[in-house]
């Protein structure tokens, strides 16, 4: 089952650079446009639209680096709160550290990283101590006094006034983060603020991937935008503004819609004259509903996505990390789309091999694991954990095995490599378990593989992994779970727990 093509990455750069340039022209000297979604790595768009590079932002980015600088921003309160970006695993701060990495890499770099709505926060101050002594300038920004009521305080020398003001010398500027809430937008407007006090026209616009305003409300496209800030609490509507301007319907979200009207008198506030913009759909710039080319595989993939999401709340939910509501969010979107959780081709094979890993072990009272993974060309192949391996690992091997056509009696890791990792856990590094994780066995695998042809050939074939869709039926311990991303396989699991020990390594 080769995954087919719905967008058009080339379509889309041609047509969304024009866009942004046209937008930049018709404000004369500067434009500040907020980046909205991931700059890199965008998995939530390539999962909803097959075909999407999810770096295309930053090949856009290449296109326009010479009209553009940019300009990077972190709240200060998830550098507090150690907010984690899922897709890596790592903090806010950590990928604001990435994403200027990723960036110089592409020979992109970044005018400065503004630390917003900071009021001194130890783990904020830290941060911005660690990016000055990498010679990496810092900009802090306090809360707006007046938000949102008080324009006339808001646009003032005691309001935008009183940000730090960022030098540039190019047309475009672009304002990024590593996810919402990090102060965008604010940001956007405190520089218009001061450039029109120095003489400068400045505007706004906006680029957001999702939601996608030229397509239906109910499109699955739309709706999988819903499931992925369920936690959040945004949900799409039609742009109420929009639909009065100009008689046409337009999709956008509750954020947007509601912070128009004063956004809307904020700018003609600063600029002493009319807004260039009637509705928040105005303020945007998104290309990427033309560059769509199979609706129905977009629809499909959107749903699969929902899916992915209500199982990874159910999981955040019983870690404690996110509320019951916004699990009951999603299961509302899987009724609209008429979709039940087991619509995911994994789950049932992945359930029946933790219920025959069960049958051949009666007797004991372990907890039993179930994984499954369905391949490129469609085949599904299941793994249980056992008293060597954990699920994750027997699923990967059986999987590479399979690829590899190497038959079930040939051993990949031999006793004498498992029972030297085995021990080097339990008598040395004083752990409980003797099974191995993934990563422990992927490392197992390639010392096989120096001496073992099939381990060669199998571990060639873990490239063919990425993108597959994968199901436990337990969360995974962080060895498999780093196993898993690392290989860019789509994971979810069942919100139970594979250990009765509370701490978990």
């Amino acid at each position: 089952m080769t995954p087919g093509k719905a967008f058009d990455n080339e379509k889309y750069i041609k047509e969304q650079s024009a866009e942004i340039l046209d937008r930049t022209k018709k404000f004369g000297d500067k434009l500040y446009l907020e980046f909205g979604g991931k700059l890199l790595y965008d998995f939530h768009a390539s999962r909803v639209l097959p075909g999407y590079d999810p770096n295309i932002k930053m090949r856009l980015l290449q296109k326009l680096k010479d009209d553009a600088d940019i300009i990077l921003c972190i709240y200060a309160g998830d550098i507090e709160r150690k907010k984690i970006r899922a897709d890596f695993g790592i903090t806010y701060d950590a990928e604001a550290l990435k994403l200027i990495d990723d960036l110089r890499s592409w020979g992109i770099n970044v005018l400065g990283v503004v630390i917003t709505r900071y009021s001194g926060q130890p783990s904020a101050k830290l941060f911005k101590n660690k990016l000055e002594r990498r010679n990496i300038k810092v900009y802090t920004h306090q809360y707006t006094k007046g938000y949102p009521t008080d324009v006339d305080l808001i646009v003032s020398d005691e309001g935008y006034g009183a940000n730090e003001y960022i030098e540039s010398d190019k047309p475009l500027v672009i304002v990024t983060g590593p996810g919402p809430g990090s102060g965008k937008l604010a940001t956007c407007l405190s520089q218009v603020y001061h450039d029109y006090k120095k003489g400068i026209n400045a505007g706004y616009a906006k680029f957001e991937t999702f939601p996608i305003w030229n397509l239906p409300i109910n499109h699955p496209v739309n709706m999988a935008y819903e499931a992925a800030t369920a936690d959040i609490k945004d949900f799409n509507l039609i742009d109420p503004f929009h639909l009065e301007a100009y008689n046409k319907k337009a999709v956008n979200y509750n954020r947007d819609v509601e912070v128009f009207p004063v956004l809307r008198r904020i700018l003609k506030k600063i600029s002493g004259g009319n807004s260039l913009y009637q509705s928040p759909t105005d303020m945007g710039v998104n290309r990427a509903g033309f560059a769509i080319i199979d609706d129905e595989l977009a629809r499909e993939a959107s749903k699969q996505e929902v899916v992915r999401r209500y199982f990874r709340y159910r999981c955040e939910y019983v870690m404690g990390l996110t509320e019951k509501e916004t699990v009951q969010r999603v299961e509302l979107l899987l009724e609209d789309l008429n979709i039940t959780p087991e619509y995911r081709h994994v789950i049932e094979p992945a359930y029946r091999a933790a219920l025959e890993a069960q049958e051949k072990d009666k007797g004991n009272e372990g907890i039993y694991c179930g994984a499954a993974i369905q391949l490129r060309d469609g085949t599904i192949v299941t793994g249980s954990n056992s008293a060597h391996l954990h699920a994750a690992s027997s699923l990967i091997l059986h999987a590479i095995k399979y690829l590899a056509e190497i038959p079930e009696k040939i051993k990949l890791l031999p006793q004498n490599i498992t029972e030297s990792v085995s021990n080097l856990k339990t008598e040395i590094l004083n752990e409980k378990t003797l099974s191995l994780d993934l990563v422990e066995t992927l490392i197992a695998l390639s010392i096989s593989a120096t001496t073992n042809p099939a381990a060669q050939l199998a571990m060639e074939k873990l490239t063919e992994l990425k993108g597959c869709e994968v199901h436990m039926t337990h969360i995974p311990t962080p060895g498999d779970e780093a196993g898993l991303r690392r290989l860019g396989v789509n994971l979810t699991t069942d919100p139970r727990f594979s250990s009765k020990d509370l701490f978990v390594m």
